[in-house]
């Protein structure tokens, strides 16, 4: 099943890829271009890499509301 129609990228390459390494939807457009052109399957991709809606939080950076306020 494609995953990015624009660049014909399949679900199994998207896979391939992460067991190569990429980790992260930007790893993956690195190696495929997948996600750079209309970005409509980005939200896929970050599914199949396990990484969900949000993946910025999910690697340990602060949410929103939990950053210092400017004085």
């Amino acid at each position: 099943m494609y995953v990015c129609s624009c660049f014909g990228i399949t679900e199994a390459q998207v896979k391939q890829h992460a067991e190569g390494g990429a980790r992260t939807p930007r790893q993956l457009a690195s190696a495929c271009k997948a996600g750079t052109d209309c970005g409509s399957c980005v939200r896929r991709i970050q599914a199949l890499l396990g990484r969900g809606a949000c993946p910025r939080h999910e690697q340990g950076e602060p949410a929103l509301s939990a950053l210092p306020e400017a004085a």
